[in-house]
């Protein structure tokens, strides 16, 4: 069986209270906008978002917080779900919210959901930034922010299609958020205090058409410059094999292995075509990021031609650490398949499972799942 798509769950009980009663805003003002008789629509708001996933429910797991944050919507809905986090003090407080989203982002998940205003999008994106997906769920008086759905409506139906295993953008949105207290004497001032990762709505690979030998030469320019453009001083870059990831050695005009691993670290070459216990002295105890292609037609990602990057070496590297390359086009000749990890340890294929990114252009990423498929 799948392994479930992991769901993060945050409900902020008190967003958009100040709205109904004339506050404008609820920050800070949770009890004074109960005692002025507001009802709380956040858990009826993350309610409807999440009755879109109830046809996809066996391949659901939450890991959300105790109570009205967001265990009580889980347990009546019939999700499977795990407590992260519990509140200690009611009404719940802001730091609950980054508390909450730091344990659950620790714990991993597919994607975190939160319902609230651009408040609780400023307390996510305090502790999480690009450390996961996110996506809002509107709830809150002020939704500046470009992370939240269109509508609770919207946000389910685009949740729905990550857990169907539809392949969906993403792209780095801001985080916004106005001063409340200028805001009550008539005045807009809005600061961007961040960006997150969200879902991209309704940009699918299969709708993107790129024949031609030309085309995919220009594309893989693209990648490869923008790979280049983005290594970082002091971090080991393990270098995987094939010519996706050759035309970024290119790129920083190194020597390549096209079948090897080589390192590369401030632009220099550390090593070439290296063994899986060489590797495994070069990233061991040492920041280190993995960059890596897929073989085409196949969808294999580990296993296939690349031993080098053992099981150790992979676990010492960590699956946040890899840097995942293929063109729109390798993608769409998997026709909707998984990406595949076969590395000789069955746990860590298990372990890779679920969403990756995958750089598919000059700063431009799809969401895919890399699965441990037992189909036969």
């Amino acid at each position: 069986m799948a392994k479930r798509f992991r769901l993060g769950l945050i409900i902020n009980p008190f967003a958009g209270l100040g709205g109904s009663v004339g506050l404008k805003g609820s920050d800070q003002l949770a009890e004074q906008a109960l005692a002025l008789g507001a009802t709380p629509m956040a858990g009826a708001r993350a309610r409807v978002c999440l009755e879109q996933l109830l046809p996809l429910q066996q391949q659901v797991e939450i890991l959300t917080v105790a109570a009205e944050m967001g265990e009580a919507l889980a347990a009546e809905l019939g999700f499977q779900y795990q407590v992260c986090y519990t509140p200690t003090q009611h009404p719940t407080q802001a730091l609950d919210t980054e508390h909450a989203a730091e344990l659950i982002a620790a714990a991993g998940v597919d994607l975190l959901l939160f319902a609230g205003g651009d408040g609780t999008a400023r307390n996510v994106c305090s502790v999480v930034a690009d450390r996961t997906t996110v996506l809002g769920i509107p709830a809150g008086c002020k939704i500046h922010s470009g992370v939240y759905a269109i509508s609770p409506l919207a946000a389910g139906k685009l949740l729905s299609k990550l857990v169907a295993g539809e392949l969906v953008s993403q792209q780095e949105a801001a985080v916004m958020d106005i001063d409340e207290v200028a805001f009550r004497q008539g005045v807009v001032k809005a600061r961007r205090y961040g960006e997150m990762r969200i879902p991209a709505e309704l940009r699918y690979v299969q709708s993107v058409k790129m024949a031609g030998k030309e085309s995919a030469e220009l594309v893989l320019d693209d990648l490869a410059a923008y790979v280049a453009s983005q290594l970082e001083d002091n971090v080991r870059y393990v270098m995987g094999s094939g010519s996706t990831v050759a035309a970024v050695m290119a790129e920083l005009g190194l020597e390549n292995t096209l079948l090897g691993v080589d390192v590369v670290e401030n632009g220099q070459l550390l090593a070439q075509d290296v063994t899986a216990s060489e590797l495994l002295d070069w990233v061991k105890d040492y920041p280190s990021k993995l960059v890596i292609t897929l073989i085409g037609g196949q969808g294999h990602v580990f296993g296939r031609g690349n031993q080098q990057l053992s099981p150790a070496v992979i676990r010492a590297v960590g699956r946040d650490n890899i840097i995942l390359l293929a063109t729109k086009t390798k993608l769409q000749q998997l026709d909707g398949r998984p990406l595949l990890a076969d590395t000789g340890d069955v746990a860590l294929d298990r372990e890779l499972q679920g969403l990756i990114s995958v750089l598919t252009g000059y700063n431009d990423y799809v969401i895919y799942r890399l699965g441990y498929e037992d189909e036969h």
